[in-house]
């Protein structure tokens, strides 16, 4: 089996490192030479992590670089693929010219993937013609140590696509799960991003520092979430007692549809995070270095 990854930046070389891991040959096209070069270059370097850890013998980390041919042609990298995923920068223009041009270039058989985050499907296949056979598969960062990959169809895509998307995955060694709808940020970012908004205005409106709220979230509910999802937890304690804290709480949380004017004010004064040195909180090369670090390994424990 042949799988295309389309796109050599952040997630597609570790979409590609996912299912050269699990055996499958992999073509890994980007228009940039020296991405394909950063790109295999980081997986040599993820796969170096996880054999130090004990998650890999060197041996096997060998023999995933030889199953990735990394090429700058678009035809050749799609040809005899059972499936494409697309991994190219958050553009809907992008996305929809790339999914139109794959679906001329590959037979009707591969399942054509895109690995958007928040974007429709239903607008990314738009240009296509056969655009049952589009479909979105979202992994998470890393996706080498993150299995979870959620399935979402279009409003085209046939039930069959999803069961053969779901079914590669699962060879692959990930997790898919099924989003009956396409909306956007799909479940996880939908979830992330309303934790984000109410972190963010707890900051703004000097309820407590960033420092302080990503400690309460670190060491205090975050702890669980990993074995207690909210839905489960609020089983655990009682419906009706969730409903009389939410009788109560709601009101007083953000529930405003733009996004917050101290991140507006953040970005415009250059103070993007880790790419500035300096974001919600400070940042320096060794505390990033050790912020990834940390979040590495805590990973590597869980895979």
């Amino acid at each position: 089996m042949r799988i295309a990854v389309i796109g050599a930046g952040l997630m597609g070389h570790g979409i590609a490192q996912v299912f050269a891991a699990a055996g499958q040959e992999v073509a890994l096209m980007d228009l940039s030479e020296e991405s394909l070069n950063s790109a295999l270059k980081n997986i040599r370097r993820n796969l170096e992590v996880m054999s130090e850890e004990g998650r890999m013998r060197a041996e096997e980390a060998g023999s995933v670089l030889g199953r990735i041919t990394a090429t700058t042609d678009l035809q050749e990298a799609v040809e005899e693929a059972s499936m494409v995923v697309e991994a190219v920068p958050e553009r809907l223009d992008l996305k929809r010219d790339l999914f139109r041009e794959l679906d001329s270039l590959c037979p009707p058989r591969t399942v054509l993937s895109t690995n958007t985050s928040v974007i429709s499907i239903t607008e990314i296949a738009s240009g296509a013609v056969r655009r049952g056979r589009i479909v979105g598969t979202h992994f998470w960062n890393p996706p080498y140590l993150v299995p979870l990959v959620e399935v979402v169809p279009g409003r085209e895509t046939s039930e069959g696509t999803v069961d053969l998307a779901c079914r590669l995955l699962e060879s692959a060694g990930m997790r898919p799960v099924r989003v009956k709808r396409d909306v956007p940020g799909f479940v996880g970012n939908r979830l992330q991003h309303a934790l984000w908004r109410e972190a963010i205005s707890i900051v703004e409106r000097g309820i407590a520092d960033a420092e302080t709220v990503d400690e309460v979230v670190k060491t205090g509910f975050g702890r669980r979430l990993a074995v207690l999802g909210p839905l489960e937890n609020a089983d655990l304690v009682g419906l009706d007692l969730t409903l009389q804290i939410h009788q109560y709480l709601l009101p007083h949380l953000e529930d405003s549809h733009r996004p917050s004017p101290l991140l507006r004010k953040k970005v415009e004064d250059g103070e993007l995070g880790f790419k500035s040195g300096r974001g919600f909180r400070a940042w320096t090369p060794r505390s990033m270095d050790e912020c990834r670090a940390a979040l590495q390994r805590h990973l590597l424990r869980w895979r």
